[in-house]
């Protein structure tokens, strides 16, 4: 097993000018922070871990490697969290001598924290250091997702050196990798390849723009909960509320419309990592982009201590947790069946593979209600698809 103190430098943060909260209503009151005090220890029992990783190579956005400490700031200016989830800060992550050498040792430790099962939150750096996740969850030799929330499709069609902008060709090309489904949500039209958008498609990929989103953006929250990784860059979020990023856009999120989906990630029950990119503080404005990511933190924290784990009992149908729907509809053999949960009302489908394995598959309550009308939902259509049939 690696030592993590070889692979941490401890959190070194001055103390701020102005402290509104302190004591037990401060953020700290819930982590235990590497300070260098003492040597990290074992992790079993934490739910988890704080990562920053300064590292802006293969990248554009030069300054982005001050991102995680100058977002630590701000996040332990904020209040406690709710309940008694045990977070670990382990530090930032050294960097290694090559680029490569960062995406091998970031690789190691998001398999360690995996293996004991605490949730890695990675501060980058930017999204060139995507493969190291995959690298991580790979491991595990089992199939793995990704909800990207992004203003553009980091991939390029012909073959280019690796960057930050053309990370998902590495997913989805790697031969090790794991990755079985890509969801993309609030790219922008203008900003994105529309063959790229084509390509996925056919991958039967999710991909939805800002637009989609804003107009039904609770639709989002099944993606997430069937996802096993969330990537949030910046870019999503327009440029008047996060301007500390290289290629900021007119458009985007609101920041209480992407603190929502943070949330969302922080519920899900599969979810394994969460990966926060592209924070840029030295193009900052009064570290108002900083800010923004330490709330994008805290939320999918707050999510995350308030997530309820269903998806375990989804397949006994005598639990009484649960309410199951039959609905018959006029282009299907036999019937669909829709499964509400009675406590958080969340809703699941079953789909079966080409073998006859059922599959709970994260839905929503409007897409029971389309298939009560006789219309098949398009989440059902697109699962069909991916499963093999």
């Amino acid at each position: 097993m690696i030592d993590l103190n070889q692979y941490f430098d401890p959190v070194c943060l001055d103390r701020p000018e102005i402290e509104q909260l302190t004591g037990s209503g401060a953020f700290p009151h819930n982590v235990t922070v590497n300070s260098g005090n003492e040597p990290l220890g074992d992790i079993a029992g934490y739910s988890v871990a704080l990562v920053g990783v300064p590292d802006d190579r293969c990248s554009s956005n030069k300054g982005a490697s001050y991102a995680p400490d100058a977002i630590r700031k701000n996040l332990y200016s904020f209040s406690r969290l709710p309940g008694k989830m045990k977070i670990i800060d382990l530090g930032n992550f050294k960097t290694g001598t090559g680029f490569e050498d960062t995406i091998a040792g970031l690789r190691d430790v998001i398999a360690l924290l995996l293996s004991e099962r605490v949730v890695p939150v990675i501060i980058g750096g930017t999204s060139a250091l995507m493969p190291a996740i995959d690298r991580g969850l790979s491991s595990l030799r089992q199939p793995w997702s990704l909800v990207s929330v992004d203003s553009r499709v980091d991939f390029t069609a012909e073959k280019r050196d690796a960057h930050a902008l053309n990370w998902m060709n590495d997913l989805i090309y790697r031969s090790g990798s794991k990755l079985s489904h890509l969801s993309s949500i609030g790219y922008q039209t203008y900003l994105t390849d529309q063959q790229v958008v084509n390509r996925f498609n056919r991958r039967h990929y999710d991909m939805i723009r800002i637009g989609e989103v804003r107009a039904a953006i609770h639709e989002t929250e099944p993606l997430f909960r069937d996802a096993t990784a969330a990537l949030f860059d910046i870019g999503a979020v327009r440029q008047s509320d996060a301007p500390g990023t290289v290629l900021p856009s007119a458009n985007g999120f609101y920041g209480e419309e992407v603190c929502l989906l943070s949330r969302y990630a922080g519920l899900s029950d599969n979810l394994k990592i969460f990966v926060l990119t592209e924070v840029n503080p030295v193009i900052d404005n009064r570290f108002q982009t900083s800010h923004l990511a330490a709330q994008l933190i805290w939320f999918f924290l707050e999510g995350f201590s308030q997530k309820q784990y269903e998806i375990n009992y989804l397949s006994d149908p005598m639990n009484n947790r649960f309410t199951r729907y039959h609905v018959t509809l006029s282009d299907l053999e036999g019937e669909a069946i829709f499964i509400k949960s009675n406590i958080t009302e969340r809703w699941w489908i079953e789909v079966r593979d080409s073998s006859g394995e059922p599959h709970c598959l994260a839905c929503s309550y409007d897409d029971y209600l389309m298939a009560s009308r006789d219309q098949v939902p398009g989440r059902w259509t697109k699962a069909i698809l991916r499963f093999g049939h």
